[in-house]
């Protein structure tokens, strides 16, 4: 089904809901009128909730992954390092094998 279809029927539905609501609620209109006030705050709340909640979670998941390639790019500089050392050593006791090879 249709992603966009879904989403329509449930407004579609909602709206229906609040009119059929209004015209049936036993409650004078003013006062139906705060209660739909009062509601439309509530979920503006908790959608805000919501939203914060959503923040601070892909803040999070971002400032993990920067560390992430911080600590990649340190071990990646640590093993080039390594390897420089590795191949400077190779080369000074290829250097010594040679020298005493030529002075036998």
């Amino acid at each position: 089904m249709n992603s966009g279809k879904v989403l329509t029927g449930i407004l579609a539905g909602f709206a229906v809901g609040a009119v059929i609501g209004v015209l049936f609620a036993p409650d004078k209109g003013s006062a139906t009128r705060q209660k739909i006030a009062d509601k439309k705050d509530d979920y503006t709340e908790e959608l805000k909730a919501k939203y914060d909640e959503l923040r601070d979670t892909v803040r999070g998941k971002y400032a993990s992954a920067r560390q992430s390639a911080r600590d990649l790019a340190a071990k990646g500089k640590e093993a080039v390092k390594d390897a420089k050392e590795d191949v400077d050593n190779m080369a000074w006791e290829a250097k010594n094998a040679a020298t005493q090879t030529y002075n036998s």
